[in-house]
């Protein structure tokens, strides 16, 4: 509004301020991605008197930007040669931001080496210049050149920079935009939790600032998280919000993201006739040259509609097209190759089902290899996780029960030793190398391996003698007991007094079809997936004449994955073991109150250890410092014995835990013997408020104690 009046203003009386507002309007558009109505704004020639003037420069080079944005490659690159050709004897204001369009172009073109030689060069005149904004949108696009090659962790690195210092000078556009980009990425390395706090916050802001196309891929891309979290009600809402948006304002590559993320929802609940409607939509959008972004999903889309439609022919052909075009990206690679593998396993070319398969797994072991953080590596696995669904389940089709679950030890076990020991040199243990019946025997346990699955889950059940596949219900209606479970706890109730329905159809679901196989009073090693890994198998409800815990039948144990149980060995405990133990705080915050058994389970686990090797950290004692383990135990204490599910679900982690108001930080080792790690130690977490309240209240920390400390 102000740039319009402003326009009107000098309209008859300074031609030069009046055409300086009208392009400044014109990038304001821009940014709202409205990139139709900036090109009519633009679209009368300067004065005579301005054809060389700073006003002409920008005006060439904000008709880049929308024909870059509209995907009109050739003229963005007409108009951006001649501002550039025209930018000599301009300030550097104007070069680096020259330089951004035509990396922007160049992004667009997927030349990224040029795109990043652009922002650089932007980077460095802002940083000589003191040109703040200038620097926050070359760091952003440097940013946008590491996610197009697929280097998520560092993209979000670049990110994060941009955020602060957006932040720090208060551009709020730029803020927005670098929100929603840490979103993205974090949908790309499987942090979904993370993607879609970051994305709704970035989609409020940027409604509140007026960034209308921002908002509109914020929202496509929250209904992309929703999507594959499961949420698909909330899924197909917020993607019909941002449809609607993207179409009022004629964004095609909005209009076709959308598309695809509903075809993507349709096809998941069912609706195979909507599925295809959407994605006709999407593909008449690209083959018209209008979209050349989304080409690629929307050719997986048809080809996983054909192959429900049994049109194999056109499936295969589908994968075949985005597998061969080497522009693609690697998650779509991937997912084709997958897709093509089902194909001819449907088509019942079990060979080339394999050797697809095959190629796949190569594919995402590449990819996550890449990574650098090892917090994304660690998240990784659940972008890839459909795929390693589809070859379970294809092996176990084939009767090959034994090759599948080396297939679902493989996805976890690749995570967790690149993951953990990121630059160890070490090789990772191939799935010829398992053997899980001689695992069972050195472990003198019988091995529960679960692999929770969308349309049906397995159990493979370990002993000495034999490896038994068991099917189960799918992931859905195991997590949503487990979840149902889990929120009885806080309650005052014992669940086993009451008779808590699902503790019991837990137990009957995961245990019950295993129950013959497992000796009473024998060792128990729990391998979980997904929501089973916040589940404390111990608690499970054991029905009959005398219902009661699962504890008081085995002893339970957990671990990660088969490749890094067999490369690790149960040891005896050490005869001078000590403890490091903290608990027992005082009141940091309303959110984190006092816990009123704490005390007595201190005392209880205390009491184990003589007080020469013991260090206790209770009620106010503990202040801001690092605890590591080899400062406080060793590194053959007894904390190395076993690991218990309660502190450690996945892999070792840096916590940040809030005790009496001060932050402590932990570096949590895992245990060698269940992950494989060669040094450090073992924590076991207790807890006074969570748990199965007859033997986890009053006698938890004892019971587990003992657990953990019986040989």
């Amino acid at each position: 509004h102000d740039a319009d009046a402003a326009y009107a203003k000098y309209q008859s009386t300074n031609p030069e301020w009046a055409w300086r507002f009208r392009v400044q309007k014109a990038h304001m558009l821009v940014f709202r991605g409205s990139f139709a109505e900036s090109l009519q704004l633009l679209k009368e020639e300067v004065p005579t008197s301005l054809a060389h003037s700073e006003v002409a420069v920008r005006r060439r080079m904000v008709q880049g930007l929308d024909y870059t944005y509209m995907q009109r490659m050739d003229e963005a690159d007409t108009e951006l040669a001649a501002a550039e050709a025209m930018a000599s004897g301009f300030g550097p204001d104007v070069r680096g931001d020259l330089l951004q369009a035509r990396g922007n172009l160049e992004v667009g073109r997927k030349r990224y080496d040029q795109a990043a030689d652009a922002f650089r060069e932007a980077l460095s005149i802002a940083r000589k210049g003191n040109l703040p904004f200038l620097e926050v949108n070359a760091v952003g696009n440097l940013g946008n050149v590491a996610m197009w090659e697929e280097h998520y962790d560092e993209a979000i690195d670049w990110y994060k920079l941009a955020l602060q210092k957006a932040q720090a000078t208060g551009t709020v556009s730029s803020a927005a935009l670098a929100l929603g980009n840490i979103g993205w990425n974090y949908t790309e390395v499987g942090d979904l939790a993370s993607a879609g706090t970051v994305l709704k916050q970035a989609e409020q802001e940027s409604e509140r600032d007026g960034l209308l196309g921002n908002r509109v891929y914020w929202l496509s891309v929250l209904g992309d998280v929703y999507y594959r979290q499961g949420r698909f009600a909330d899924a197909e809402e917020i993607s019909h919000q941002a449809l609607s948006l993207a179409s009022s304002r004629d964004d095609k590559a909005a209009v076709t993201n959308c598309l695809n993320i509903l075809s993507e929802i349709a096809l998941a609940t069912g609706r195979l006739d909507k599925a295809e409607k959407y994605n006709q939509e999407a593909l008449t959008i690209e083959r018209a040259g209008l979209d050349r972004f989304g080409i690629a999903s929307s050719t997986i889309i048809a080809g996983r509609i054909a192959a429900r439609k049994k049109q194999y022919r056109e499936a295969e052909k589908a994968f075949q097209k985005v597998i061969r075009d080497p522009s693609v990206e690697t998650p779509q690679r991937w997912e084709a190759q997958a897709g093509l593998a089902q194909v001819h396993a449907a088509m019942g070319h079990a060979a080339l089902a394999e050797r697809e398969f095959s190629e796949s797994v190569n594919t995402i072991s590449k990819a996550r290899n890449e990574l650098q953080r090892e917090e994304f590596r660690l998240s990784f696995l659940s972008t890839a996780i459909r795929f390693y669904d589809a070859y379970v389940n294809f092996l176990v089709g084939q009767k090959r029960s034994l090759d599948a679950l080396k297939v679902a030890d493989l996805s976890r076990a690749q995570t967790l030793e690149h993951g953990l020991s990121p630059g160890s040199g070490e090789k990772s243990t191939s799935p010829e190398q398992i053997h899980p019946q001689e695992i069972a025997r050195r472990w003198n346990a019988t091995l529960l391996f679960y692999w929770l699955g969308e349309e049906r889950s397995h159990l493979w059940v370990i002993t000495p003698a034999r490896v038994s596949w068991l099917p189960l219900p799918g992931r859905a209606e195991i997590d949503g007991r487990v979840q149902s479970y889990l929120a009885a706890f806080p309650s005052p109730s014992d669940p086993l007094e009451t008779g808590n329905a699902d503790g019991k159809k837990l137990y009957e679901m995961l245990i019950g079809p295993a129950e013959k196989l497992i000796p009473k009073n024998s060792r128990v090693i729990i391998l979980p997936d997904s929501d089973l890994n916040s589940l404390n198998f111990e608690t499970l409800i054991v029905t009959g004449d005398r219902p009661h815990y699962w504890i008081e039948d085995v002893t339970l144990f957990t671990g990660n994955s088969l490749a890094l149980l067999s490369r690790s060995s149960p040891t005896a405990p050490p005869g001078d073991a000590s403890l490091f133990l903290m608990g027992d705080a005082l009141q940091a915050s309303p959110d984190f109150p006092a816990l009123p058994q704490a005390g007595k389970e201190v005392g209880l686990v205390q009491s184990y250890f003589p007080a020469g090797r013991r260090s206790v950290l209770t009620g106010a004692h503990p202040r801001d410092r690092e605890h590591d383990s080899s400062a406080r135990v060793g590194s053959d204490s007894f904390a190395r014995r076993r690991c218990l599910q309660a502190l450690c679900a996945r892999h070792c982690a840096t916590s940040r835990t809030r005790v009496s108001g001060h932050d402590i930080r932990l570096q949590w080792g895992r245990d060698e013997d269940l992950c494989g790690r060669r040094a450090g130690w073992l924590g076991v977490g207790f807890s006074s408020c969570w748990g199965a309240q007859r033997y986890w209240r009053t006698l938890g920390s004892q019971q587990r104690f003992d657990a953990a400390a019986d040989g």
